[in-house]
């Protein structure tokens, strides 16, 4: 019980939503835990609904799906989600984290819900910032950053949407990240632009 207490003081931080099973262990092996009987109260804990699994070796305590992307750090929250966050358009969208860690990408479940991860190449981890959402500061993708990242990923962008976007581009900006890319997806981006 003295071991959950500690859990339960310790690693409830709304600055890092997000406890790994290393960090559990560099906390508590001082304390005398071994690592089997760790897993067991994780095990238990999970089982009471106080600790949730978010990916393989990383836990929340909170209910809370903003906090997924915590799990997969460094990353940011991207394509159709970035949208929604920054307002753009209405559209409820499950959450999507593009990380630059090499990770299986697709679809995942958290508490009942869905959320997709993207695997990026690290030269085009770039093009975000800390937005307040709800009770956390999370990363975003920009608008020059969301748009190239929908044709880097072949998502498809609604004209309409498209169109919004544009509306918002900062073109320097744009410009420097273009620089960034390569030039096959340069001037795919350009010619979405030039066509949209």
């Amino acid at each position: 019980m003295k071991y959950i207490n500690y859990i339960r003081e310790h690693f409830k931080d709304p600055r890092s939503p997000v406890v790994t099973i290393r960090e559990f262990e560099t906390a508590l092996s001082p304390k005398g835990i071994s690592r089997t009987y760790l897993k067991r109260l994780i095990n238990f804990m999970i089982h009471n609904g106080e600790l949730k699994r978010i990916t393989k070796g990383v836990y929340t305590m909170n209910d809370d799906i903003t906090v997924i992307g915590f799990a997969f750090r460094p990353f940011y929250y991207g394509l159709e989600n970035a949208l929604t966050i920054r307002k753009l358009w209405e559209q409820g969208v499950n959450p999507v984290v593009v990380t630059p860690r090499n990770v299986r990408p697709g679809a995942r479940k958290f508490g009942g819900s869905n959320y997709r991860v993207f695997h990026i190449n690290n030269r085009m981890f770039f093009g975000y910032n800390l937005i307040r959402y709800y009770d956390f500061w999370i990363p975003v993708s920009d608008y020059e950053k969301t748009l190239i990242d929908f044709v880097y990923f072949k998502h498809h962008l609604r004209k309409d949407v498209l169109i919004a976007i544009k509306g918002r581009l900062n073109n320097k900006r744009l410009r420097s990240y273009l620089k960034l890319c390569s030039p096959a997806l340069r001037k795919r981006v350009l010619e979405m632009l030039n066509t949209g």
